[in-house]
């Protein structure tokens, strides 16, 4: 069987060396240059798989019987195009992948708190002694985790919009989605299309899996889905079958929703802010169709730290907190963030934009935030928007940031950069913004 992998990424790779396994012939192209790979040419060289960079070859790739996508390759590509109107199947790396494992899988997805959750999960599944790992978008890719590890093992796979927009028959025993903000639009066109790519998670559901919904998101609550299997949701504001809050507590009524039970107060939970609420019931209810017992999900959840560059504790200097959350690449993500802390926030914002509506932040930055300060290339565009409400400053890159705040700083500030945008104006993705932050916040004296 001949199969040519499109994106030479981390799922591409991991797609790649899966296929060479089942002895296909393979063709990994990648219309990057060669300079950022070069590093993997002795690997694909040694095990024999072929490959291109700088171009994407269609006499090549038009002679597949399967194609693979890496995630964010544009579906509109000339050679995908060409593939369609020759009825080549395309399929995501999480679809190849899924086609050649029998591990059980939690699906997660959603506009924000993804990392977080796919975290969680795996944490409670390892303490409550089950073998687990989080992969997809998370760790490892989808197709490295098949290749290694056990047949017991639970995959808990972090899935975006770009992967679940070509998936045939994945179809994981839990599914869950989080919430759903306009995001990702450049890649999907419309905000329909990118509610769709969500909803396939659901899409090969039969009776015996489990659909897990925010059943306080808008959007979520107005799109017409159907699922063959279960449906629980978890809510902060109203009584759902699955998991809810009441009084300051969290409430379980799953699977029998006549049954309540108390799990814990919420202010045991060991991550801050709502957002946090709500993907620590998420990560409950999926857990608790695996049968974990009410004991082991408490112990999880009051000591899960959390996860790096997500609201991450750096350092204090001169009792001014800096807070690492460079996976806040969207205004949802964001207003979570400046959410989250009773203190006064001196909030760094910045990087490239993708239909931003910085409207979305006036009530919590008029009554969360103290001052902004303004990089990248967003920098004009947020300055402008909020430099009537508060005192706002624009700076050249991180370092000067990093510096604007501690002069501005008082004891007992947050420093919050907590971006609101992508990182590729000035950074590889949000893994380099969030590390450069703490480096140079560490390297202070």
């Amino acid at each position: 069987m001949k199969i040519s992998i499109i994106g030479a990424g981390r799922s591409g790779i991991a797609a790649a060396f899966l296929a060479k396994d089942l002895n296909f012939e393979i063709f990994l192209s990648e219309f990057n240059t060669l300079e950022k790979f070069s590093h993997l040419i002795p690997q694909l060289e040694e095990n024999q798989i072929k490959f291109e960079f700088g171009q994407h070859s269609s006499e090549k790739i038009l002679k597949s019987d399967l194609i693979v996508v890496s995630p964010g390759v544009p579906p509109d590509i000339p050679v995908l195009l060409e593939a369609q109107q020759r009825n080549i199947p395309i399929i995501s790396e999480i679809e190849f992948a899924w086609q050649n494992s029998k591990n059980p899988v939690v699906a997660i997805t959603g506009t924000n708190g993804k990392t977080t959750t796919t975290s969680l999960i795996e944490f409670i599944f390892k303490k409550s002694g089950k073998k687990a790992v989080a992969a997809g978008n998370i760790g490892y890719a989808y197709s490295e985790v098949v290749r290694k590890c056990e047949k017991d093992t639970i995959i808990v796979l972090e899935v975006s919009s770009y992967q679940l927009d070509r998936i045939i028959t994945f179809n994981p025993e839990v599914s869950i989605i989080l919430n759903i903000t306009p995001d990702h639009l450049t890649y999907h066109k419309s905000l329909e299309n990118y509610i769709k790519a969500k909803f396939n998670i659901c899409k090969n559901h039969k009776e015996n899996n489990l659909f897990i919904l925010n059943a306080d998101d808008q959007i979520i609550a107005k799109y017409k889905h159907f699922s063959k299997g279960d449906v629980a949701y978890f809510s902060y504001n109203k009584k759902v079958k699955g998991i809810y809050c009441n009084n300051g507590k969290i409430i379980l009524n799953y699977p029998n929703k006549h049954k309540e039970e108390e799990l814990m107060n919420i202010d045991e939970l060991s991550l801050p802010g709502l957002h946090n609420v709500y993907n620590s019931m998420a990560a409950a209810l999926s857990a608790r169709a695996f049968e974990i017992t009410n004991e082991d999900l408490r112990d999880s959840l009051m000591q899960f730290d959390g996860v790096e560059h997500r609201l991450e504790y750096v350092r204090t200097i001169n009792g001014v907190d800096f807070i690492n959350d460079s996976k806040a690449t969207n205004v949802n993500a964001t207003w979570y963030a400046l959410s989250s802390y009773d203190k006064p926030i001196i909030w760094i914002a910045g990087g490239r934009a993708d239909n931003n509506d910085y409207s979305q932040l006036d009530n919590v930055v008029k009554n969360n935030v103290k001052s902004i300060i303004c990089l990248g290339e967003e920098a004009d565009n947020i300055f402008q928007h909020f430099v009537t409400m508060k005192r706002c400053f624009k700076v050249y890159d991180l370092a000067e940031a990093i510096l604007k705040s501690l002069d501005i700083a008082e004891p007992g500030d947050v420093v919050l950069f907590t971006p609101a945008c992508k990182s590729f104006d000035m950074f590889l993705n949000f893994e380099h913004r969030g590390e450069v932050f703490k480096e140079i916040v560490n390297g202070i004296e």
